[in-house]
């Protein structure tokens, strides 16, 4: 559920390009949104950058944001930018404790658009138990953008027992999705011009930290990779994952969870399900000997009920991602050629 934060009164309906001059504008415009729905004790410093005390290992992230639209059933760019961010140090066995925002707006959005963007990075970042540091703000030229574009940058401090790396995967480990596939590019989809479909499906953008910071606390080192599967789906990951490794990897397609909507949207439009984009889900690789007890602790833990066992690592097809087709036999999944549908996240 979202912040109930009423907007303050501002002195423009619109951002203009004086808001991006530095001068008053900049000035007033920060202060009654940024700083005010923001507030911290470091963002409150108005510094350039920030100070922070940092001792051991860290993961370092970072990403931009160009989703359009910037509002879609589930979320907005706000609230993507802070999740995928936090996601991308849980990758790394990370807790996200710090992040920058840097905002480039284009002349003419809406103040009252703007103020709900700030409303999702606010509700993310407390949701996830993320400090918003420090930042930026510059503004475009009618024209020049697509109302906002978020950069962000995050730092976590590795989770005790973490030990996540690609090369430590072999052939015997399983594969685990952490919840249902294609949720979230469907969910954009259902929204696009042209793409319009009656439909209740929301995007899957939420914080995947907590979840990951279970599994390492119980399985700490036997929990080997871990990569979240956005652009290009399930597919890219995994065939990413093959090429780098250099390991084949077999995937059994009636285990892969899908929403029945989402599935039903696939089938309308004629798209795999594991090319789609996702937000809100992660891909473990772990021990043989643990896969069943990995999942039936990921089934307990908030947004992760329809986690499932869905392929495992093989000594041979090497560099290849293949599926148990559920129509019999195998059949190769290559990596995806070109986008199905640009600015997903």
């Amino acid at each position: 559920m979202k912040l109930n934060c009423p907007m303050p009164v501002l002195d423009y309906d619109i951002i203009t390009l004086s808001h991006g001059s530095g001068g008053l504008l900049t000035n007033r415009l920060l202060d009654k949104t940024i700083f005010n729905i923001l507030n911290n004790d470091k963002l409150k410093t108005r510094h350039d950058g920030a100070l922070l005390d940092l001792s051991g290992e860290y993961a370092f992230s970072t990403d931009s944001f160009v989703i359009s639209p910037i509002f879609f059933p589930g979320g907005d760019i706000g609230e993507l930018a802070v999740n995928g961010t936090v996601n991308d140090l849980a990758m790394c066995g990370a807790e996200a404790q710090y992040i920058s925002l840097a905002f480039i707006i284009e002349e003419g959005m809406k103040m009252e658009e703007f103020w709900d963007v700030l409303i999702g990075i606010k509700y993310a970042s407390e949701k996830a138990g993320i400090q918003i540091v420090t930042g930026d703000t510059k503004v475009v030229e009618k024209g020049k953008g697509d109302k906002i574009f978020i950069n962000t940058t995050g730092v976590g401090k590795v989770y005790h027992g973490a030990n996540i790396d690609i090369n430590r995967i072999k052939p015997g480990n399983r594969i685990i999705v952490s919840g249902n596939i294609a949720t979230h590019g469907m969910a954009i989809m259902s929204v696009r011009k042209g793409l319009e479909f009656e439909t209740s499906i929301e995007s899957d953008t939420r914080n995947l930290n907590f979840a990951v910071k279970e599994l390492i606390e119980k399985f700490g080192s036997d929990i080997l990779l871990l990569r979240d599967p956005t652009r290009g789906g399930v597919a890219a990951t995994l065939n990413e994952i093959s090429r780098d490794s250099g390991f084949g990897i077999l995937l059994n397609e009636r285990s892969l969870p899908v929403d029945i909507q989402v599935n039903a949207a696939c089938e309308i439009l004629g798209i795999d399900p594991l090319f789609v984009a996702n937000e809100g889900i992660f891909l473990a690789f772990v021990e043989n000997e643990i896969a069943d007890e990995v999942l039936k602790t990921l089934k307990k833990i908030e947004y992760c009920e329809n986690a499932a066992l869905i392929g495992e690592v093989l000594d041979q097809h090497l560099g290849k991602v293949l599926i148990n087709s559920s129509m019999g036999g195998k059949r190769v999944v290559n990596m995806p050629i070109g986008e199905q549908l640009p600015r997903i996240c």
